[in-house]
């Protein structure tokens, strides 16, 4: 699809992936049914729920806290925010394989929550429910109407490129390739990540994207990021469409942003794609051995804190 720019600045937005799948679909779908779906239904849970740590980090860090799929606590020396809070079981017929990291009901009151796209992965309802936020939930423009019900003081619809402030918490939406419908007709919601920044520490959630040239331009308007989130999983999609980055492209966009370090997310939590699910770890581990960079790659357990 070509390139979206801005009318005014000419500078690039989100990309739309577009719904339709690709040839040959249909085999794709009975490979993911047979080979992943149906044995993930019967296996064991994964990984166990850790206690949170609730103290306060120092000045000048962040802890990053990965939940499990797309879902992070970042806690600030002066500020906590939740991003893609997802504590679910099952999404329909897919299971999830690991324990959440964190017990939803053990944390505490946030001063932000935020939300990368409508899909039901990322904005699951019963875990927004569960939450509170001093500050209410930030969300892409256009699924606000998804959040007003679930208790949250205040809803922060954003557009690309964004600025929101919420006492001196500075949260920038950014780009992405995906798309950001719930359901099939509704492709009017927008979608992309946030830049968190507290305390001079900034942490990029990517939310889903496959590759595309925003990359760049992320990281020469938001430049000097210290943790960038990246998703490496579902690139092997049923459907076909290029919709996911695999391990090698999120390596090539954590260069592309220019961050300190990189925490892979969106792999081994919900089976989404068709490939070997410990592969999207093994594959990013070889092309950070291969440029050299393994030393900036860090592979937290689930709800284990990473300090930065």
């Amino acid at each position: 699809m070509p390139r979206k720019e801005h009318p005014k600045s000419g500078q690039v937005t989100a990309h739309y992936s577009g719904l339709l799948p690709q040839k040959g679909w249909p085999g794709r779908n009975y490979k993911f049914f047979r080979h992943r779906i149906v044995p993930g239904m019967f296996s064991k849970r994964g990984g166990l729920e850790q206690d949170p740590v609730l103290t306060v980090p120092e000045n000048g860090c962040v802890r990053v806290t990965w939940i499990g799929h797309a879902s992070f606590l970042l806690q600030f020396a002066d500020h906590s925010v939740m991003v893609d809070p997802n504590w679910a079981r099952w999404h329909g017929f897919v299971k999830r394989l690991r324990e959440p990291g964190l017990p939803l009901k053990a944390i505490p009151e946030l001063d932000l929550v935020a939300v990368s796209h409508a899909h039901f992965d990322h904005l699951h309802k019963p875990s927004l429910k569960v939450l509170q936020s001093r500050g209410g939930i930030i969300v892409p423009r256009g699924s606000g109407n998804l959040v007003r019900r679930l208790g949250f003081p205040a809803v922060h619809e954003v557009k690309v490129w964004d600025h929101f402030e919420y006492n001196s918490l500075n949260v920038v939406h950014t780009p992405s390739h995906h798309w950001g419908a719930r359901y099939l007709h509704d492709i009017h919601r927008d979608y992309g990540g946030y830049l968190i920044e507290s305390g001079g520490k900034s942490v990029f959630h990517c939310g889903d994207s496959a590759w595309f040239d925003g990359f760049a331009e992320i990281g020469r308007r938001l430049p000097n990021i210290d943790v960038a989130l990246m998703p490496i999983g579902a690139y092997d999609a049923p459907s076909g469409r290029d919709v996911h980055l695999n391990p090698e492209e999120a390596v090539r966009a954590f260069a592309e942003i220019g961050a300190k370090v990189m925490i892979p997310m969106h792999y081994g939590t919900f089976p989404l794609g068709n490939e070997p699910i410990g592969e999207p770890v093994e594959r990013l581990l070889m092309e950070a051995d291969r440029l050299g960079i393994s030393e900036k790659i860090l592979i937290p357990e689930e709800g284990v804190g990473i300090e930065w």
